[in-house]
């Protein structure tokens, strides 16, 4: 036998509390959304505990959409699931929690004393019941362990409240919605047909909205349809605006809401329910009869849509705003970097086939024994440049005029890219009813609820809420960045020691006597070291991701937000360093420090590095190739595997508990359970950050950087609809109008990419040194080698009794030559006018694109006339379409809309 509670509202059919009431149901008077105690906001009572309350289906009617999203009586929308798991007591036959325990309260040690899970549990499912929520409960039983769902639903009142409160967008005027893709509309102009089109059934579509309010509810489209006039994403972040809210012990020891249950293994899950299998049906059906998820694994996630458009209205649809502001952006990106990968790779192929016209190169080849080179090594025999002949020649495929053209064209590609970017983010944000939207007043972490020392009023609420003071969180932040120095410091000892590793193999390979191995030594010793280095990095960055998060937890941050923020520029100062402290070591400093024979600096008794008979541009190249592609298989092997991994895992455990029933078929929120937790979108967006530096900041030594990260990207993408679809829980849709803090370190990338780069062209680059000789001495460069090459000192001479030759402009004496001088100059010269050049070319860029798209600013105008007009008190006809209109939307009944408000 089931009953429920229900709460007392003014408006609820008088024969329907008959009835209940004849059927012994328990009524209460609190009224829907309304905050008891006070005006505080949280829902439920502290000090008394009940019985664990029993639930039945509620009465309200929905229109079936999916079999197993309801509850028993097949019309009730499940919204929500809480899970818990039980340990079966077979001397006793009763229930322990079989959570792994809570994490600490506080400083103060306040214990739980006699107080279990179990009465957490029935306290807080009394006052989700207060709050208006209707109920049902499930239970799968093993010899060993128990497994509980709870499966929560909103009525139509809540519903109603929650739209009010949480600032909703609801419908006033229907509008077409078509693709807005710039190539779809290019190509239609051109009359071409396009491959990245198709179509995708049931388009969302598209409205002129305004906030809800309650008491204007019949002059919005769709009202007289209470079954669906939420989607199933409002209504479940409806519900977890209540869950967050809700009180489960002392709201004096901050005991409120679902997260920190969940923390502390009250519960081992909250979730709402995926809207059926992603799996298509044996039998054909029309692709409209398919259900959400069948749509975005049929249109979106397959392997064989990966040159397809994605449909990102669909995605808002099914996950909320955030995830799709991520997508549309990675998309954006991806597409963006299609021709900068073409012109790259254009930059590239010229240097192969202009090989053949690089004179430097041919005099290398040519020069045989005329050029002995002095040692390499203190215990190093000489060498002649003949011998590097490929090495030179390979070396020009990154060091020719087409590197610094797109060096140049790559500065401007980036925030021309960053602004366009801004321009398709705002008309996203009106599109998707988020560009007003703003974060509201969050309430205090459960991390920073259970762990602060005291309690003070929220100025803004009224609210006692856990207080950690700002002094000591001062003094915390401070320890923190101290460790963070520290952990940088061993990434700069771990490169030291790469090194160190790299010179111990080259002269390895001296040693040998063996002609090829001497002649390829710097090439094994480099690439076998940035093998080294890049396993280093991910090891590192495993670890330091790990370190920062305690980090940032110890802070105690009082709201996500904050955490965020300081958890992201934690870990991203620190990988910024670890994975470009190598290359920045090549490009910059690697050579600068060699001396010359007879004083030549050391470290630790080693000769310090000099560039190889290619020159650093090369040795840059393979460093970033090695690091930037290994990364990306690294980290595709990864995400591929690793959630497959642990949903099989999970699957298996869940197996064991559901014993003998295996064989049945499980339900909805069984199979949802199976899945893994969704992990958030913050490792997404990193890996797509350092690529973003690999593909600006170095593109000069690397051109073919843009058309690895295209190729990356189109698997990312894939893979990372494949975990949203199948992989992982539904997560809970939060709103967001852009991709935050991620977009400031964008820019950041961008400005400093021209800084770099211009660097890179002047003292890395043998650009310059090559036009200055053309200028002054030969257009064609002919002698050039013989110019570049120095004499060793005759101290140095007379003590290996041998006449040697090295690179660099000195004279006999070891001094710089006037060349060299003049060459600084134009280096300095270079710079400042490449950086001025640049800079203002992008701040003519930045103010000739106007961040809001034209049309876009009228819709924004038109919509907020249309909301002025039907939130007006003296309206009186409701702003809905004609019936004899001649537009797309006139063709849409009110009552038919099964979308957004």
């Amino acid at each position: 036998m089931f009953r429920r509670k229900l709460s007392d509202w003014s408006d609820l059919d008088t024969s329907s509390l008959v009835e209940l009431e004849r059927e012994g149901e328990e009524i209460l008077g609190e009224s829907p959304g309304a905050a008891p105690n006070g005006g505080s906001g949280y829902y439920g009572e502290e000090d008394d505990y009940d019985e664990d309350p029993i639930y039945i289906p509620c009465t309200e009617f929905y229109k079936p959409q999916h079999s197993g999203n309801f509850f028993k009586d097949g019309k009730t929308l499940i919204d929500f699931v809480l899970v818990w798991e039980e340990k079966v007591s077979s001397k006793k036959h009763k229930t322990q929690s079989s959570s792994k325990g809570s994490e600490k309260r506080g400083q103060q040690g306040r214990a739980r004393g006699k107080t279990t899970y179990e009465n957490y549990r029935r306290r807080y499912h009394r006052n989700l019941l207060k709050a208006g929520l209707l109920c049902e409960k499930e239970q799968t039983l093993s010899e060993r362990r128990s497994l509980h769902y709870l499966k929560l639903s909103a009525p139509w009142e809540v519903l109603v409240y929650y739209a009010e409160e949480l600032c909703l967008r609801a419908p006033l005027q229907a509008q077409p919605n078509p693709d807005n893709n710039a190539s779809d509309r290019f190509l239609q102009r051109l009359y071409l047909p396009n491959p990245l089109y198709h179509h995708v059934p049931n388009k969302p579509l598209d409205y002129y909205t305004c906030a809800f309010r309650k008491s204007k509810l019949q002059r919005f489209l769709g009202s007289e349809c209470q079954a669906t006039y939420f989607t199933n994403t409002q209504r479940s972040r409806i519900l977890y605006e209540i869950l967050s809210r809700t009180l489960y012990g002392k709201r004096k020891h901050a005991e409120v809401g679902i997260e920190r249950m969940v923390k502390e293994g009250i519960y081992t899950a909250a979730f709402p329910l995926h809207e059926g299998p992603y799996e298509l049906p044996e039998y054909e059906v029309a692709p409209e009869s398919l259900n959400p998820r069948q749509i975005l694994y049929q249109y979106w996630s397959r392997w064989s849509l990966w040159y397809k458009y994605q449909p990102l209205d669909h995605i808002r649809e099914y996950f909320g705003e955030k995830v799709a502001i991520y997508f549309a952006w990675l998309g954006f990106y991806t597409a963006w970097l299609l021709p900068a990968a073409v012109i790259g790779t254009c930059v590239f192929i010229s240097g192969v086939l202009t090989m053949g016209s690089n004179t430097a190169a041919q005099e290398i080849c040519e020069s045989g024994k005329k050029y002995q080179m002095c040692p390499l090594c203190d215990t190093c025999k000489n060498w002649y440049i003949s011998e590097i002949c490929p090495m030179a020649k390979v070396g020009y495929l990154f060091d020719h005029p087409g590197t610094v053209f797109f060096s140049i064209f790559m500065s401007f590609w980036a925030v021309t890219f960053l602004e366009y970017w801004k321009r398709k983010n705002a008309t996203l944000a009106h599109h998707w009813d988020c560009m007003d939207f703003q974060e509201d007043e969050e309430r205090p972490r459960p991390e920073f609820a259970a762990m602060a020392p005291q309690m003070e009023q929220n100025p803004i609420t009224g609210v006692k809420e856990p207080y950690f003071p700002e002094r000591d969180r001062l003094s915390r932040i401070v320890t923190g960045s101290m460790v963070i120095v520290i952990m940088l410091c061993v990434v700069m000892i771990f490169l030291v020691s790469v090194i160190m590793y790299r010179g111990i193999v080259s002269m390895m390979m001296y040693h040998t006597g063996n002609s090829i191995l001497m002649t390829q030594a710097g090439n094994i010793a480099n690439i076998s070291s940035s093998m080294v280095n890049l396993v280093l990095i991910l090891l590192m960055s495993q670890v330091y991701t790990a370190l920062a998060e305690k980090l940032t937890r110890w802070e105690m941050h009082r709201t996500q937000s904050l955490h965020e923020d300081a958890f992201t520029f934690k870990v991203f100062i620190f990988q910024f360093v670890n994975f470009y402290s190598s290359p920045f070591y090549v490009a910059f400093f690697k050579g600068r420090f060699v001396g010359y024979p007879g004083e030549y600096g050391k470290l630790m008794g080693m000769r310090n590095e000099d560039c190889g008979p290619g020159g650093c541009l090369i040795e840059l190249a393979q460093q970033l190739f090695i690091i930037m592609v290994g990364k990306q298989i690294v980290s595709n092997v990864q995400e591929f595997l690793v959630p497959k991994v642990k949903s099989w895992r999970q699957r298996r455990q869940l197996a064991k508990v559901r014993g003998t029933q295996i064989l049945e078929e499980p339900q909805r929120w069984e199979e949802d359970y199976e899945l893994i937790e969704c992990e958030g979108l913050f490792e997404e967006y990193l890996e797509m950050v350092i690529q973003f530096g690999f593909i600006t900041i170095f593109v000069a030594a690397f051109p073919l950087a843009p058309l690895f990260a295209l190729l990356n990207n189109w698997v990312e993408i894939r893979l990372d609809a494949q975990k949203f679809v199948c992989e992982y829980r539904r997560p809970v849709a939060e709103r967001a109008q852009h991709i935050g803090v991620w977009f400031l370190i964008l820019e950041a990338l961008s400005q400093l990419s021209v800084i770099v780069n211009a660097f890179l062209i002047a003292f890395t680059s043998d650009f310059l040194p090559r036009l200055l000789y053309q200028y002054e001495y030969d257009s064609h460069l002919e002698g050039y080698l013989n110019f570049s090459l120095s004499y060793s000192p005759h101290s140095y001479v007379s003590a290996n009794h041998t006449l040697c030759r090295y690179k660099a402009f000195r004279d006999e004496d070891g001094k710089y030559t006037l060349f060299y001088w003049k060459l600084l100059a134009v280096r300095l010269g270079f710079i400042i006018a490449f950086e001025h050049v640049v800079f203002f070319s992008l701040r003519c860029i930045d103010w000739m694109v106007p961040d809001i798209p034209e049309s876009v600013e009228i819709k924004v105008k038109r919509e907020r006339y249309l909301a002025k007009q039907a939130l007006a008190d003296n309206q009186e006809v409701l702003l809905t379409v004609s019936p004899s209109s001649s537009s797309p939307a006139s063709c849409i009944s009110p009552c038919g809309l099964n979308d957004r408000i």
